[in-house]
């Protein structure tokens, strides 16, 4: 199987032991949830992009989270969303379970460090893999996030992750959303790529906000997904309730 015969979270042997011990996780988070706070997210999106490529041939997304966090840092989280890889791997959806903690470390610096592990259910192959992310923020709108998984995308070698980003409000209604971000892929497919993204969000009527981004990718992105990488714009309507 070559790479771009599917998409960048290509097959490999199924990982059970990761997928009890992400399930183990969400039920510790639930047991400690006393006082827990709940909020959710939802988007309809022209395209679903991640780091830079297409997880939906281009096509629309419809988008869907929840999230249960306990007074002490620690939550657990369900996102889910379609996508459209190969036809051959029949994959349709993604569900991405996560659990970790997040807090403030000083009044301007805070910290969130998780495990995520990114499910597709309808697949006729194991696309599972699961990946550590830690997220460091400066005043609610600077951020360097690092991630880390030794099945990186779906394999079973090793690679990571890194972002910066930054929001920039522009008024009451109104932010720029800016991240770059490089992807180690060495170990798994002898090469690594580089992508940007600049966004724009108006907070119209909340909860809902409506976002334009513009993606680029560099060359070995092209190379690694064709077609899903490179220049590409998607807008979404979103709301965080």
């Amino acid at each position: 199987m070559s790479f771009s015969s599917f998409h960048p979270r290509s097959a490999s042997p199924a990982r059970p032991v990761v997928s009890a011990v992400a399930t183990g996780l969400l039920l510790a988070v639930a047991c400690t949830a006393q006082a827990a706070t709940f909020n959710g997210s939802g988007a309809l999106t022209t395209d679903y992009v991640w780091r830079g490529t297409s997880q939906t041939q281009g096509d629309p997304a419809v988008q869907a989270g929840f999230k249960a966090s306990a007074v002490n840092g620690l939550y657990g989280a369900v996102w889910g969303s379609n996508v459209e890889f190969a036809p051959e791997t029949k994959a349709s959806s993604e569900i991405d379970v996560t659990v970790g903690w997040g807090g403030t470390l000083t009044d301007d610096w805070a910290l969130d460090v998780n495990l995520t592990h990114y499910r597709y259910p309808s697949t006729t192959v194991d696309l599972d893999w699961t990946e550590a992310i830690g997220t460091l923020t400066w005043k609610q709108n600077y951020w360097a996030q690092l991630g880390y998984s030794t099945e990186a995308l779906a394999t079973d070698e090793a690679g990571a992750y890194a972002q910066l980003g930054a929001k920039l409000p522009l008024g009451e209604q109104v932010r720029l959303e800016a991240a770059a971000g490089y992807y180690w892929l060495e170990d798994a497919y002898d090469d690594s790529y580089t992508h940007a993204q600049l966004g724009a969000v108006w907070a119209f009527r909340a909860p809902f906000e409506l976002r334009v981004t513009a993606h680029a990718t560099d060359s070995s992105a092209k190379t690694l997904f064709p077609g899903l990488a490179g220049s590409r714009v998607e807008a979404a309507l979103q709301a965080a309730f």
